[in-house]
């Protein structure tokens, strides 16, 4: 990785140049190569409607367990598979019912 640490896992996606296919054991310290398949999961569009939402349900549970304590190039997968599944639903939803309460005064 090349960025600066101050900047954002998702200013730094770019920048990691295949080490995302390794992860480090914190117990042994060696590297563990992970499927690049793993990683990608399974196209959102391929999923019906109960999956697709069973999906969001638990990339949203561990939100912010990942956002706090995940390496890296973690973040960034969670961040890249959160995107690719929020849009899904977006694409399949452009209408959704938006609750009133949740508005805020002027909008």
């Amino acid at each position: 990785m090349t960025g600066s640490v101050d900047d954002s896992p998702e200013q730094r996606v770019g920048e990691w140049d295949g080490d995302h296919l390794h992860d480090r054991d914190p117990v042994t310290a060696a590297a563990v190569v992970v499927e690049e398949t793993d990683d990608l999961g399974i196209d959102p569009a391929e999923l019906g409607d109960d999956d697709l939402i069973r999906e969001l349900r638990s990339l949203h549970r561990t939100r912010l367990d990942t956002l706090r304590h995940a390496a890296d190039t973690a973040l960034a997968n969670h961040l890249r598979r959160t995107a690719e599944l929020e849009t899904e639903y977006l694409s399949r939803h452009p209408g959704r019912e938006v609750d009133p309460a949740r508005l805020r005064d002027g909008n």
